[in-house]
């Protein structure tokens, strides 16, 4: 699908989101929209996947019969339909009934059917616990149909709940049925939402274009970028995976079948909730990724806390958005916790070395890890300082790269990525300073494509530029006590100009020449006036 119809999709379905919320918050419409997107991908891949398992014994209707193929055979099939479900969950991984398919779901709202509320609770029951092998429970639990934002009764919510699937099946039905049009459209959707959420964005979504700089690092070759991309990854970790676009945006640069397991973390339940609609929704099958709702700081997911070295979860890339300057009480034991005791915990009132060195811990030696963090890490002293010393000491800061103010929806403040490494091939440390080089968006900064590759291309290629890049030996960073505040390694400041004295000189003379000329010529007509001269 062209990037044009995307947008065109993404667009149309934006105008019915923003039509039909009314009074409601776009956070809580955001949480109804996307679960109904959910449902119809399901759907329509799993009776793409039925179609094609039943062969001629698919049921053809005719056009104006509006029952549902796979109810016809399961109606027609009862003594078979166990059978055919076991064979669906071994290819597809999932099944769905067809009274909860969005067909049926759709001619429900069509014709203003009083059943349609109730039938949507007992279908998302249905996805949450029967549907998938692995546990999906909880994933409609931020989707209240009871709830009074819908409205005062049952009736108006009925009403309300036949309007907005209508509409989203009107306006789908517009497009081509690719398999990966809802995909974008989630996508773009969950993009903005978040545009329209200001700093509550923060804490689900990572633009594009920033996920597409981490991304593109962490699938290059780690010890020799400028060899190319990797041709797999075996295990990937997003800690604070919000919506998961950032984890998807690493697959998509490989490709879907160059990644074998995502795994990704999320303490807020709806974002938790949304990563895992997400995974789905991009093809990905329920055994090709693990998402565990949970807090990473206090890293409560058993499958981190495995204390056999033999079985210790190691990424080959490890990307993050954690949130910025989070404040945090670490109790005393996390001081003796394996991912901090020999560094030392980070301030209260900065958890950002907190986050870098979880994730850190389960990258592998031949991993890459991108993250993107405040400014302050780079220079803040006390104990950020002694972390910072020993990764540089260690050899495991690779690169520091700066961008520009007011990109991102959750803060105005500039940001860093910072990209480790635990066996670097390179002694120094690559400086990139791309602070000056954005596009002025409408309240927020963007970064062009031509900025987006020449950030990677430098990366790559451990480019020096003046006033953009530099690699800056250990010897000038330990001069520079450890310091890695970047305008101290490349200043985006024009030179002054270089003066030439003599030439100067030359240029005064000649002007006190023409003065002195001119001078004399004016007293002369002033002599001629009887006027006083000047002196």
């Amino acid at each position: 699908m062209t990037d044009t119809i995307q947008k065109q999709l993404g667009a149309t379905l934006w105008k019915i989101a923003d039509q039909l919320r009314g009074a409601m918050n776009a956070d809580d419409f955001r949480d109804y929209m996307l679960s109904f997107l959910f449902l119809r991908y399901l759907s329509d891949n799993y009776e793409a996947s039925a179609e094609k398992e039943l062969g001629k014994d698919y049921p053809k209707l005719k056009e104006d019969d509006k029952r549902t193929p796979l109810a016809v055979w399961y109606n027609a099939n009862k003594a078979d339909t166990d059978v055919f479900e076991k064979q669906m969950r071994r290819k597809v991984h999932y099944i769905i009934r067809p009274e909860y398919l969005w067909s049926s779901i759709y001619e429900l709202a069509r014709t203003q059917s009083d059943d349609l509320l109730k039938t949507l609770q007992a279908g998302f029951k249905h996805v949450e616990n029967d549907s998938f092998e692995s546990t999906f429970q909880g994933l409609f639990s931020e989707i209240n149909l009871d709830s009074e934002k819908l409205g005062k009764n049952y009736s108006a919510r009925n009403a309300k709940l036949c309007t907005i699937v209508t509409k989203i099946a009107e306006g789908l039905s517009e497009f081509s049925t690719e398999s990966d049009i809802l995909g974008d459209a989630y996508e773009y959707l969950i993009g903005q939402f978040a545009s329209g959420s200001g700093k509550k964005a923060g804490e689900f979504y990572t633009p594009q274009q920033i996920s597409s700089i981490l991304s593109r690092i962490v699938t290059l070759d780690s010890q020799n970028p400028a060899s190319g991309k990797k041709k797999k990854l075996k295990k990937v970790l997003d800690f604070a995976c919000g919506s998961g676009s950032l984890l998807l945006n690493v697959r998509k640069q490989l490709g879907p079948n160059n990644i074998g397991q995502i795994y990704g973390q999320e303490k807020n339940i709806t974002t938790y909730n949304l990563a895992r609609m997400n995974m789905l929704l991009h093809g990905l099958k329920d055994s090709e990724f693990q998402i565990h709702h949970g807090d990473s700081l206090l890293n409560d997911w058993d499958i981190l806390n495995e204390m056999n070295p033999a079985k210790k979860l190691e990424c080959d890339a490890v990307v993050a958005n954690p949130p910025f300057s989070y404040r945090w009480e670490p109790n005393e034991s996390l001081a003796d916790d394996f991912r901090f005791k020999s560094y030392g915990l980070a301030p209260k009132s900065a958890a950002d070395f907190a986050f870098l060195l979880h994730g850190f811990h389960f990258l592998s030696d031949e991993g890459t890890m991108a993250i993107i963090l405040p400014h302050g890490v780079l220079f803040r002293s006390g104990v950020e300082e002694r972390i910072r010393t020993k990764l540089l000491k260690d050899g495991n800061i690779d690169t520091v790269i700066g961008l520009p103010a007011n990109l991102f929806f959750s803060t105005g403040i500039p940001v860093c990525i910072l990209v480790l490494k635990k066996c670097k091939k390179f002694d120094d440390v690559l400086f990139i300073n791309a602070s000056e080089k954005f596009e002025k968006g409408k309240g927020q900064n963007f970064l062009s494509e031509e900025h987006l590759d020449k950030i990677i291309d430098t990366y790559q290629h451990r480019k020096d530029e003046e006033r953009y890049s530099r690699c800056v030996s250990m010897d000038e960073i330990e001069k520079n006590e450890y310091n890695l505040n970047i305008s101290r390694y490349v200043s985006t400041a024009e030179p002054e100009p270089i003066i030439d004295i003599k030439e100067v000189n030359k240029e005064l003379v000649d002007i006190e020449k023409k003065i002195t000329s001119a001078k004399a010529k004016h007293n002369k007509f002033l002599k001629e006036l009887g006027l006083k001269e000047l002196p």
